[in-house]
This record gives C-alpha cells, structure tokens and sequence, in this order.
C-alpha cells in the first residue's frame, strides 16, 4: 500500500496554549494537562493531513469517527471506580471482516495526581470522574476506521479505555476524608473482563496500546494482557509517549522521581507493580519504565521522541527549577533553545537510548525513537499516518508498528541526533 496519496487537505491549526502560573506549576496538574490535551501548533503553524481525497468531495466528508462512551455497571460490585466514585468507562468501535476476531485495546493518558489536594482538584475533571467524560470521542490515528489512515488496524475491533484514577490504572487504595477512591487496578481488571465478554476472548489477536500515563500502563500491564487470552493468541504492546525516566532536572533535582513517590504511596500502587522489580527496588524506582522494560516478558514496542515534550516542561525544565525563567523560551519551542540547552537535552536523548539498549537486544521486541519535540504520536493522524507524517529512513509510524506487530520485518529504528529530522511535527507552546 502507498504510504501517502497525492492530494493534501491542510488545515491550519492556530489554538494557542498558555501555562497558569497562580498558585505555583506542578507537573501532572491541570496546567500541563490543559496543555497536553488542547490542539497544539506546530513550528510552521499547519498541519497537514491526507487521504484520498478527491476533487469536489466535501471536507466534512473525512470527518473522523466519532464513538460513544460505555460505562462498566458491573465495575460498582468490585469497587472498580473513578476517584469520584463514578463508574469507569470505554469507547468501542467493533471490527469486521479480517479484523472481526482482532483487539486493539488503547489506554487514555493524561498525568497522574500526587496529593490529596491534586487529586481532588482532578476529580473534578473528565480524568477522575466519568460525570465530565465526552460522551463521544473522535477515533483517528491508531483508532482510525479507515484503511488508507490506518493500514493495518482500521477494520480490528479497536477501544479506548478512559482514564480517571490517576496513577496509570494501578492504584488500589482510598481516602475517606478526601471522598478519593484510587482504584486503577481495579478499573483495568474490570475493563478488561467486560470487553472479554463482548468478545475479545475470542480474539486471533491482540494489541494493548496506550499513550503517555497510558503508554507507561501499557508497559507495566503487558504481561497481564498476555495472560487474559490463550497461548494461541497472537498478543503484544505498545507505549506511545510511555518511556519515562528517572532523569535529574535543570537544577539537579529529581523532579519526576518526587512525582512519582508521591503517586505510589498515596495511591498504594507498590503492591501492583512487577515482583521482579520491587523484590529489589524502592516501588517508586519501579514505577519508571527504564526497570520494567526488559524483563516484560510479552513482545513489546517503544515509541517515543528522543526530545519528549513533557519531560522537557515537566521532568527536565520545569519552572520550579528555572526561576529566573531562563528555559521559558526552550520549553515551550525548540527552536528558541540556546546551544547548551540543546547540549542539556542531548544527554537526555543518550541516556533514554543507553536504557533501551538491553530492551532492543530482544527480536521479540520493536521500536521507533524519532528526534522530535513531540509527546503522543499514535492518536493523531498527522503523526501516525498522513502526507509527511514523521518517518525514519522513509517509514512512518504505523508502517514500522505494523511492520513489527505482524513481523514482515525488523523494526528497531533509532533517528539521528537533533536537528538532523524534518520530518519531525514539533509541537509548540504559546
């Protein structure tokens, strides 16, 4: 199949992002999450997007599918809840054809919550509670229904399992006081057994996916995917945006490290992490990919961009330790970093490579590193799939996850050092 058409249908995409400073930044709240989840511009202000468009078609005509939300009534029975108490939910969109017996299960992302006080401000978003969840989401990308977006997976039955617990689907604890129910674990095993029974026990193949908090989830439930279905079955994951590491920041402190010990002890997710790892390691050390990756025993893929925008404003430069706002203009646009910024977030880009060196060792296992600003590249259509999507050696995403899911060949790519891709869709805040 053609990797692109011909014809372009360009739409400028102008929506500018503005970071809160009120009350202090705190990585995994609502400022970054604003962020992160708003339509972000590109260095070059457009985004272009493809398909076989022709002529007189209207637009609209390639608007992407939207798929409603089902929540999981049998969750309340195990007290499989969102930190509100609301019931967890997911979107489906069934296969057909080839794809009729084939799963593509999608773990939503968006930050975890380390506090009390985070976490309350949280349930009061669609990320803790299901009462302000859309009722229908937009599948485009890796969730796309169409073939000439989304070559290999556009006819599987393809679900996104919403996100509102906070700690990426593995916390089981509770505070009263607060009214928080941290129930990750809980709402993934429920998940789980309800699209089980709508079919995926039937599955010829599977696909466990999930971007940024996702894409660590996607790493950290793998194996247990694995088990869900019969040796037969035809299992793998992928992280997008899921590689996360234990990196000093600017001012030598670990930022995300402090993140993430507050997330594993308020929400008591040590007990659901991998043996293998906490019979030697603090749970928070566990909780960071770079301990996990090799010992995941089910055939995995890493995609991330070497120079992954959220660690750069929340792990790496975050304002808590750059208050002379020396980093504003790098964080927010590569293109405004001095050269021993970029020197800084070259190191950055050799150490996540040194941590997939083991993992890269396994024929089992795949990876795409590109040396982009950019964070979550499955679920957007430029970057998963479109006329100039990002590519190494001349293959995009999808062709590289497909490639190694259905093992037509190898598929460990690793890009050139910044600024050597332009192919890169960097992403840019205002």
């Amino acid at each position: 199949m053609a990797r692109r058409s011909r014809v372009l249908m360009i739409w400028v995409w102008t929506v500018v992002v503005g970071i809160p400073a009120a009350n202090g930044w705190f990585p995994g709240e609502q400022a970054y999450e604003e962020a992160e989840e708003a339509a972000l511009i590109y260095t070059n202000a457009t985004a272009v997007y493809s398909s076989k468009f022709h002529g007189n078609e209207s637009k609209a005509s390639y608007s992407p599918l939207m798929v409603g939300l089902t929540l999981i009534h049998a969750a309340a029975a195990t007290g499989a809840v969102c930190l509100d108490g609301t019931l967890p939910g997911y979107h489906l969109h069934r296969g057909y054809g080839s794809g009729a017996n084939s799963w593509l299960i999608q773990l939503e992302g968006g930050g975890w919550c380390n506090s009390i006080r985070t976490c309350v401000y949280r349930k009061t978003t669609r990320r803790g509670s299901s009462r302000y969840m859309e009722k229908h989401l937009a599948f485009t990308g890796i969730l796309s229904n169409r073939a000439e977006l989304n070559p290999d997976f556009f006819n599987w039955n393809r679900v996104k399992v919403r996100y509102c617990d906070g700690a990426s689907f593995l916390g089981d604890s509770e505070n009263k006081a607060a009214r928080l129910q941290f129930r990750g674990q809980r709402i993934w095993v429920a998940a789980m057994r309800d699209l089980l029974s709508k079919g995926m026990r039937n599955a010829h193949q599977a696909l466990l996916s999930g971007c940024s908090a996702g894409g660590l989830a996607a790493i950290l439930h793998c194996d247990e995917f694995r088990e869900l279905f019969p040796r037969t079955t035809k299992v793998k994951c992928l992280s997008d945006a899921g590689l996360f590491l234990d990196s000093p920041d600017i001012a030598g402190v670990r930022t995300l490290r402090n993140l993430y010990s507050g997330v594993v002890k308020l929400q008591g997710v040590g007990k659901n992490l991998p043996r293998l790892c906490t019979s030697h390691l603090n749970p928070t050390l566990c909780f960071f990919p770079q301990h996990i990756i090799a010992t995941v025993k089910t055939p995995l893929f890493l995609l991330n961009a070497a120079y992954d925008s959220w660690q750069i404003q929340s792990s790496l430069a975050p304002p808590s330790a750059d208050p002379h706002g020396y980093w504003n203009g790098c964080r927010k646009n590569n293109a405004k970093c001095t050269p021993s910024q970029i020197k800084f977030l070259q190191g950055f880009r050799y150490r996540m490579l040194r941590t997939v060196r083991r993992f890269s060792m396994s024929k089992a296992n795949g990876m795409f590193i590109n040396s982009c600003f950019a964070h979550c590249q499955t679920e957007r259509q430029d970057t998963w799939f479109a006329d100039y999507s990002p590519a190494i050696r001349n293959k995009a995403i999808a062709l590289a996850v497909g490639d190694w899911y259905f093992g037509r060949s190898a598929a460990r790519a690793v890009d050139c050092a910044y600024p050597c891709d332009r192919s890169c869709h960097n992403l840019v805040f205002k």
